[in-house]
């Protein structure tokens, strides 16, 4: 029941790290007619989940968690500003960082965990890096750890697609359920993937992200 908990509470909503803040260039697309409804955002998502830099976020993940478990702090640190040398836009730098950030500080405040006095990130925190360390802290299984990664990833950007398509709260409800087999076959494919097997196709995401950047008019930070 505790490690149930300690999920809930990771993948809670509430949890102060500013996600509901950023739409991932779904704002601007949103803007420019390219997503409109319901079907069109389930497309961006759906192609997002299985191509997309989602899923090396995913993987980054599982190396972390590995590494700290093992404490092998340079590999932390490694995985983290490989993570952060991927952002294709300031944009998406800055999210992750500001998120991650919030994160690692929340740990440090609830957690009394020996090894966080090991790491020293500055600024330069990726939510991913903070995620994987702060399951680790709260035993929670990386098996379970990553469909809660990425179902919080998911429930997001539809909560922004909510407020900017408009979409529905019924709608959105039924999307996020329809991603559910989905969720849990990405995160098999992720815990199995390789090294030499971490690329994405996020060209869409870059070019959404940069020219959200320069909206004139935005609900979501930049």
């Amino acid at each position: 029941m505790d490690r149930l908990l300690r999920i809930l509470q990771l993948a809670s909503p509430s949890l102060p790290v500013g996600a509901y803040s950023y739409s991932e260039g779904i704002e601007w697309l949103g803007d420019q007619g390219i997503i409109t409804d319901v079907a069109s955002l389930r497309l961006w998502l759906d192609r997002e989940l299985s191509n997309g830099a989602i899923r090396i976020d995913g993987a980054v993940l599982s190396r972390i968690y590995r590494s700290f478990l093992l404490e092998d702090f340079t590999q932390v640190n490694y995985w983290n500003r490989w993570l952060s040398a991927q952002r294709e836009t300031a944009e998406l730098r800055h999210q992750s960082w500001q998120m991650g950030l919030s994160l690692y500080t929340l740990l440090c405040q609830v957690s009394s965990d020996r090894l966080l006095r090991e790491l020293s990130f500055n600024s330069q925190c990726n939510f991913v890096t903070a995620f994987g360390i702060t399951a680790a802290c709260w035993q929670i299984p990386l098996a379970e750890l990553l469909p809660v990664y990425l179902f919080g990833w998911l429930t997001n950007l539809v909560s922004a697609g909510v407020r900017t398509i408009p979409l529905g709260q019924t709608q959105a409800q039924q999307l996020i359920w329809q991603f559910q087999d989905q969720i849990n076959t990405a995160a098999s494919e992720i815990l199995n993937m390789k090294d030499e097997d971490m690329e994405c196709c996020s060209v869409g995401l870059a070019l959404a992200s940069m020219q959200h950047e320069t909206q004139y008019s935005r609900l979501f930070r930049s």
